[in-house]
């Protein structure tokens, strides 16, 4: 009997100890926390716990990075390709239509399509015998004025216009209606900032006097000024508007593309860390996605370039009067005189100075963006 009451005792110190140390755990458990963190003397704090599956929320980039980033890419791409563009500028006008379009078109698409790079080498040989090498970057100032800020309200609108869309409208997610507003929103707000500015380069451009018509930027600002009023600064801008369309489709383009790049990285990287190797991979792959987005739609969107060079140009009849009065009247005149094939004319250096120029510009916009954030 004593033999069963001690073991009946002992069991009911056990219970006691155990739930003193229940009560013990309850009360400090508030209390736990890292060594810099506990103390002692302050009042308990709820512990909060996360789940380790959480996703990593990416880092979000200031807007003003995107302006920065977008000026320094554009800046980058235009010194590099700006003989194309002088090129794809006289290829387009009138004036220089009779002198570089001699040899007749094949109806071949692949023959026409040599012809037209045959073309384009020797009018960039021509150009730098009769006019020198200064004349391969003719227009670059007003081209550099006019790229940077042009690019910088660019990405900084897209960017920001595409940040207010997708939290306002998509829950914080991206698709691409969302991109294709920003998209057209980017392009109009970079069109009426900036169409002064590429009238007078396209201006220069065409000047054939060897520079005794226009003696600099600021000498064909006021020239235009003085002898065609204000209004005519912002001839071409519809359309340049009307050329956001490509902006638009490009932006469109190189996000589904990216999307598609930065899945098949997930699927690929999914077991092991990338290396140096994989994001200079990757980075080159993007770049050429821009590269590819600029070709499909400057292809489907081309002829409003030639039309918008011919109403910058603002060509005279024989009676003193505009021979381009409007984006339409000068879209069927063209056609009409000069047929439909003067609507992809200067196509080939056009293609050979975008193309570079949007991996060069994409890719060095990523880098600043990177390094900036």
């Amino acid at each position: 009997m004593n033999e069963v009451g001690d073991t009946e005792k002992h069991k009911l110190v056990q219970r006691e100890t155990l739930q003193n140390l229940e009560r013990e755990a309850r009360s400090s458990y508030n209390y736990l926390a890292s060594d810099e963190k506990s103390s002692t003397l302050r009042d308990g704090e709820l512990l909060r716990y996360e789940t380790a599956t959480k996703p990593a929320q990416p880092p979000v980039t200031k807007n003003w990075v995107h302006f920065v980033a977008g000026g320094i890419g554009g800046m980058a791409g235009a010194v590099v390709t700006c003989p194309l563009d002088v090129i794809k500028t006289r290829l387009q006008s009138d004036a220089y239509h009779a002198i570089y379009n001699k040899t007749p078109k094949s109806s071949n698409p692949f023959i026409q399509l040599a012809q037209h790079f045959n073309e384009t080498c020797s009018v960039l040989g021509r150009l730098y015998k009769t006019e020198g090498t200064r004349a391969l970057f003719k227009g670059l100032g007003p081209n550099l004025v006019g790229v940077i800020p042009a690019r910088s309200i660019n990405f900084f609108t897209y960017g920001a216009t595409k940040d207010v869309l997708s939290r306002k409208l998509n829950d914080g997610k991206e698709d691409t209606l969302i991109h294709l507003l920003s998209g057209i929103n980017a392009g109009f707000v970079t069109s009426t900032a900036t169409n002064p500015i590429w009238l007078i380069k396209t201006r220069l451009q065409l000047d054939k006097t060897k520079g005794k018509h226009y003696k600099n930027s600021w000498d064909c600002f006021r020239h235009i000024v003085k002898y065609e009023g204000y209004r005519s600064l912002y001839k071409g801008l519809s359309a340049s508007y009307l050329g956001g369309a490509e902006s638009t489709l490009q932006w469109v383009l190189y996000e589904q593309m990216k999307l598609f790049i930065n899945r098949r990285s997930i699927e690929t990287h999914s077991t092991h860390t990338k290396t140096t190797k994989d994001h200079i991979l990757e980075w080159s792959a993007r770049s050429g996605a821009a590269g590819a987005a600029k070709f499909i739609a400057s292809l489907i969107t081309y002829p409003h370039e030639v039309v918008r060079t011919r109403l910058r140009q603002a060509p005279l009849e024989s009676t003193g009067k505009p021979k381009y009065t409007g984006l339409i009247q000068c879209f069927r005149l063209v056609l009409k005189e000069e047929g439909f094939v003067s609507m992809y004319g200067g196509l080939t250096p056009h293609l050979l100075r975008t193309v570079p120029n949007s991996i060069i510009m994409f890719g060095t916009w990523e880098i600043v963006v990177r390094l900036l954030s």
